[in-house]
């Protein structure tokens, strides 16, 4: 019996892949509270995600894992290290135990080793580990994901239902995808003959952050854009006074980044057809 291994599965996208693997899928959570909002899925672990053991006994009879573990802010018990690259590794070292023939790796656009961001210098480390091994891989890079409900999607339409927003480098470019299209792409990655290797996907329309913001709207909200300095100025502030700030510099500078795509090679690869961002403005806020 083919059976799936998701980590993270508590998290919005992990919860669709629930419902939408045909075959057995174990969740692996890392807390009661996470596992408690998996109600009603019978196959959940609560593990350590830097814990090999711990994951070689989650991974016992799965061919496959979908690994989604991963932060765009550090708190005072995990860092971009240990959510991505430890975890990582002890999920490579389990798959290799339990002789686990696949992984599909949710990444962000703008990974890159030598990036000045930490966090998305540790997801391409993260993802190097998993290229490097044995076990057949596919890195999934995206951008923002916008579905019914989620955290991104309810912040937007906050944003889009006020007259004014406020918002650092309204000419930052957004291209958010579709979360039912990430959960497409990951199944794609899934069958024994998907690709592999790194696979930059995104919605099919690039815009300015101000304009994402109209577009949501229905209230004609205008949005007045301040410098990225002082969104930054303010986070190193908070950080100084703050264990655990709402938003940190790392996060800004990955919320920051221009993401411009031509999603059409990836989703040609993956043999997925992408929402456009009318559909999926209109999905969300339909919710």
């Amino acid at each position: 019996m083919t059976r799936t291994l998701v980590t993270g599965a508590n998290g919005h996208l992990g919860r669709r892949l629930l419902e939408a693997i045909d075959d057995p899928v174990r969740a692996v959570v890392r807390s009661r509270r996470a596992a408690g909002m998996l109600d009603g899925h019978e196959d959940v672990h609560i593990v350590d995600y830097t814990d090999a053991v711990a994951l070689t006994n989650a991974c016992a009879d799965c061919s496959a894992a979908v690994h989604l573990v991963g932060i765009i802010k550090e708190g005072a018990t995990s860092s971009y290290e240990t959510a991505h690259v430890d975890a990582t590794r002890a999920l490579l070292e389990a798959a290799a135990a339990c002789g686990v023939e696949r992984i599909v790796y949710l990444s962000i656009l703008g990974a890159h080793e030598r990036s000045p961001n930490p966090c998305l210098a540790s997801k391409a480390r993260a993802e190097a580990l998993l290229l490097a091994s044995p076990v057949s891989s596919l890195v999934l890079r995206v951008p923002m994901v916008l579905g019914e409900g989620d955290i991104a999607s309810r912040s937007l339409l906050a944003s889009a239902s006020r007259p004014f927003n406020v918002t650092f480098r309204g000419s930052s470019r957004e291209q958010p995808i579709y979360a039912g299209d990430v959960v497409d792409a990951i199944l794609a990655g899934l069958a024994p003959d998907g690709p592999t290797g790194v696979v930059e996907l995104a919605g099919p329309r690039s815009l300015s952050r101000r304009d994402l913001v109209t577009a949501a709207s229905t209230v004609g909200t205008r949005t007045v854009s301040l410098p990225l300095w002082i969104g930054l100025g303010l986070a190193g502030i908070m950080a100084s006074v703050s264990r655990n700030p709402p938003v940190t510099r790392a996060m800004l500078g990955v919320l920051d980044h221009d993401d411009d795509i031509d999603p059409n090679p990836a989703s040609a690869a993956l043999g997925i057809e992408l929402t456009s961002l009318e559909q999926t403005l209109a999905r969300i806020s339909s919710r």
